[in-house]
């Protein structure tokens, strides 16, 4: 493997490459070639989204996030088991971030109840369980290229993991699709042209395979130059299109389309992307594909602002940690990368900060301030992008155009997302918060050299159950130099932080053309809150706030209730939360199990303190999904009493409590969950009424 010196530059471009070709092919996914010609003409970008609407979450852009989470599980040397583990483990059950289209129907979905069931990967995806018209479906590959941008330069390694993650759900041709997928992305690093990348690629599938045989076909049509593209989607349909294989979405008629379209692309990206969604059929999968391929070969220079600007860098994601389900393409990226220097064996060259605009053109989902909009403009500054007037430093620069005496203006970052904020929700994201009562939020900002001096700046962050906005004192800038800003917190009953932002203030006379420059926004630290669930709302088929894994979630009477014929588990709250003692009161309403959740790290993995059968109370650690008991004590409860529980969670020790009296303390001394969410659980055939839960830190 030959590492790149840009690496993390150049997988952010190929993250937007895949982001900006997923949704410029979703509007028109599983159209023909026709339908598009005949409806909309040539389409050259985005079709619009309503008005204001953040652009849905996609299972192209949700999967790769999860399944990629696998190496940072469990480390480079991974089999097929290790990441059937990782998609029952943030993947909410049969809801969010696939298409679950029916057992036997959608591929995934049945590779999920096969795992479910206890059916180990690879048997889970073989043909020899699931059929070779289901085997063979597209998923194979579309998800694939993250495994490129893992394993840069490094066609045969980026094909190994394509092929052990694709081999969870698919066979046959399709895990090809996923290993020539993830080596065209990984080829990419080192492009050249668009025929050799292809050739590249080919070198990791056997060439006497039918999907070698489509990826020659397309090829030799290409070399004997007998037509334009659209010749060539005609030829590809005759021999090879959807007519000629079984299953909702097959992978050969797909896979010819990217060869397709990076032929006749010719090495631009705007061009490539515009092929392969005329091509249509899974426009979608097959766009983003060629985005992350070509994002990747052209890097950031090649992908035009048409292409970036509509995505404001934002992300959504529908995952079972709800916290991150809205996001970024930086964020993500980094998360990619860091995968990367992993596997390579590099030191982590992340950020410290959650918002640190390194990649050039980033704005992390930044916004403007309603009080704001036509007063401030947002752009990256780079390091090296030749504007001497911030002296090296880079950050999210806001350009004040005009700014009255004792005026304001502010932008922001959103740190929640309502679901009636999507274009669309068919892949059923829910949101928690990102940030949190009790955090310490910090920031850096710089007022240019010569630059007035009556400039002052605030933290903000809105709540949006009071409907209020809150502001630190301001903070005097000095030109020439960084502040530091710093916030902690108070502690806040029944609040939903939906956004943090700078408040910048003029104090002397009015001013134009002046500029102050965010470096890096953070924040960490534990926290400190209660919620008796007052303000909440039901939100995609449960309470707002809280992402559910399995069961029936709803309110009454202002009290969240969780009931079902299978165990049931929401959650709240960050992955990074590690000291921390969790209350809660509830009552056990029908059945034998009703507990609270410390440090939860997805649907396998966490610490469940609960109400037991047999007059009871138990703590469990939760390991691949199987509760296994740390220690019980006697305990009297009764159906209908309300008890509060707590968990206090500290280190590898372990205290849980009943009413104000410890029941149970141990310590967790092999392999102990040092961090994770907080939840909420019942039992199969239970029914529990939680009336207000409370985190502190410890």
């Amino acid at each position: 493997m030959r590492f790149p010196p840009d690496y993390r530059e150049r997988v952010y471009a190929g993250w937007i490459g895949k982001s900006a070709g997923v949704r410029f092919g979703a509007p028109v996914e599983n159209w023909t070639y026709q339908e598009i010609r005949e409806t909309l003409g040539e389409l050259k970008t985005y079709l619009p989204l309503p008005a204001g609407k953040i652009f849905k979450p996609d299972d192209d852009t949700a999967f790769p996030m999860v399944i990629v989470k696998t190496i940072l599980d469990f480390g480079p040397e991974v089999a097929a088991s290790h990441f059937g583990e990782t998609m029952l483990n943030y993947l909410s059950d049969q809801r969010g971030t696939l298409w679950w289209g029916g057992y036997g129907i959608s591929t995934e979905h049945t590779a999920y109840l096969n795992l479910a069931s206890g059916i180990p990967a690879p048997l889970s995806g073989s043909a020899e369980l699931n059929g070779l018209s289901l085997a063979e479906q597209i998923g194979g590959q579309i998800f694939s290229d993250i495994w490129g941008l893992v394993v840069p330069n490094d066609v045969h390694g980026a094909a190994r993991y394509g092929a052990l993650a694709a081999s969870i759900s698919h066979d046959g041709n399709g895990i090809l699709g996923g290993m020539f997928v993830a080596a065209l992305a990984s080829a990419a690093f080192s492009f050249k042209n668009p025929r050799q990348l292809v050739l590249d690629a080919l070198a990791v599938i056997p060439s006497d395979s039918q999907y070698a045989r489509v990826v020659h076909a397309m090829l030799d049509f290409h070399s004997n130059q007998v037509g334009t593209w659209h010749d060539a989607y005609h030829f590809l349909a005759r021999e090879y299109g959807y007519d000629k294989y079984s299953g909702v979405v097959p992978i050969i008629p797909n896979a010819g389309v990217i060869v397709l379209a990076l032929l006749y692309g010719d090495g631009d990206f705007s061009r490539t992307l515009r092929i392969g969604n005329m091509c249509g059929w899974d426009t979608d999968c097959n766009v983003g594909n060629l985005g992350a391929i070509m994002g990747v070969a052209v890097g950031l220079e090649g992908i035009g602002q048409e292409w970036r600007d509509p995505q404001q860098d934002e992300l959504v994601l529908a995952s079972v940690i709800g916290s991150a389900n809205y996001t970024d393409l930086s964020s993500c990226s980094d998360t990619i990368a860091d995968c990367g220097e992993l596997v390579a064996g590099q030191k982590n060259s992340r950020s410290p900060y959650r918002y640190h605009f390194g990649h050039p053109g980033s704005t992390q989902g930044f916004r403007i301030g309603s009080d704001a909009a036509k007063t401030i403009q947002l752009l990256t500054v780079s390091a090296d992008d030749g504007r001497q007037t911030f002296g090296g430093h880079t950050g999210l620069c806001a350009v004040i155009k005009k700014l009255g005496k004792k005026s304001q203006a502010s932008f922001f970052v959103k740190t929640h997302c309502r679901i009636d904020e999507l274009s669309a929700n068919y892949y059923g994201a829910t949101f928690s918060p990102k940030l949190y009562p009790g955090q310490t939020i910090t920031a850096s900002v710089f007022l240019p050299e010569g630059s007035a001096d009556s400039f002052l700046v605030s933290l903000y962050y809105r709540d949006a159950h009071q409907g209020r906005r809150t502001q630190q004192m301001g903070v005097a800038l000095i030109p020439g130099e960084s502040t530091l800003l710093s916030w902690k917190l108070e502690r806040l009953e029944n609040a939903l932080i939906s956004e943090v932002g700078i408040v910048v203030h003029n104090i002397g006379n009015g001013l134009e053309n002046g500029s102050v420059l965010l470096e890096h926004l953070h924040w960490e630290g534990g926290p400190d809150f209660y919620n008796d669930f007052s303000r909440e709302r039901p939100e995609g088929g449960g309470i707002s706030g809280w992402t559910a894994y399995r069961g029936y979630w709803r309110l009454e009477g202002g009290r969240a209730v969780g009931s079902g014929y299978e165990a049931g588990e929401q959650y709240t709250g960050s992955p990074q939360w590690r000291d921390y003692r969790l209350g809660g009161m509830l009552v056990p309403n029908l059945g034998s199990f009703h507990g609270i959740m410390a440090r939860v790290q997805g649907t396998r993995r966490s610490y469940v303190f609960a109400l037991t059968e047999g007059q009871s109370a138990t703590l469990y650690k939760k390991e691949e999904g199987r509760l296994v008991a740390m220690g019980t004590a006697a305990f009297a409860w009764e159906l209908g009493k309300p008890y509060t529980l707590s968990l206090s969670v500290q280190g590898s020790a372990l205290v849980a409590g009943i009413g104000g009296e410890e029941l149970i303390r141990v310590e967790d001394t092999e392999k102990p969950y040092s961090q994770g969410q907080v939840g909420l659980t019942y039992g199969g055939g239970c029914r529990t009424t939680f009336v207000w839960v409370d985190v502190q830190p410890l």
